[in-house]
């Protein structure tokens, strides 16, 4: 069991021993015994209340510090530097894009809260903006085919945040981020997010582990 788990336990059974006194009939909570049972009491609900609040604190920091997975990236080559990629999100229907290049990228724009909203258990918010290819030699991205994707769509809480929450101490920091990996033939991506907002990729699976090895990654 977690120390969080453990310190709301405690303090469970730290509320009960406290109640007790202030459960007993009337005529035994008379004299001095039964005003330091009431102060022993109170004393007790109050360690069980911090701990009640330290142990949810912990709970809360455990959850933001995972990654949240937002997305997987599949490919299929279809030629010579060229890929297609399906996109796949939670709750949304896949999406497939023909991707030029050596290697995919996502970028999205990110929000992170301040302390107050990350303890209420409030997450990064982000938003999609690009699927795009990428060359691995500088040179020939200067000069061949780009394929970049737009992916926004619907309701923009980043316009909202600039124009109605600019000037609320709100927002922690908000930035662009980005991840990006090569383009191999049946490799799959997983893309998270982390509590500090930036987006993290990474195989799937052991077989896109070995694709990436061979291709000395």
């Amino acid at each position: 069991m977690s120390l969080s788990n453990w310190l709301l336990l405690a303090a469970g059974l730290l509320a009960l021993l406290g109640l007790l006194p202030w459960m007993r009939p009337r005529r035994t909570r008379r004299g001095s015994r039964g005003g330091l049972g009431r102060a022993l009491g109170a004393f007790a609900l109050l360690v069980a209340l911090l701990l009640a609040g330290l142990g949810g604190l912990l709970r809360q920091y455990h959850w933001l510090t995972a990654d949240v997975p937002v997305a997987t990236i599949s490919l299929r080559q279809l030629g010579s530097q060229r890929f297609e990629a399906t996109l796949v999100r939670p709750g949304q229907p896949d999406r497939q894009f023909e991707i030029l290049g050596d290697e995919w990228q996502l970028d999205a724009r990110v929000i992170r809260w301040t302390l107050p909203g990350q303890l209420a258990g409030m997450r990064p918010v982000y938003r999609f903006e690009r699927l795009s290819g990428r060359y691995g030699d500088p040179k020939q991205e200067l000069v061949a085919q780009r394929s970049v994707h737009d992916l926004r769509e619907g309701w923009d809480f980043w316009e909202f945040r600039q124009r109605w929450l600019a000037g609320l101490p709100v927002a922690d920091a908000r930035w662009g981020s980005a991840a990006y990996l090569p383009m191999i033939d049946g490799a799959t991506y997983e893309v998270s997010l982390n509590p500090r907002g930036g987006l993290v990729a990474k195989p799937a699976d052991p077989k896109t582990e070995l694709l990436l090895q061979q291709a000395g990654w």
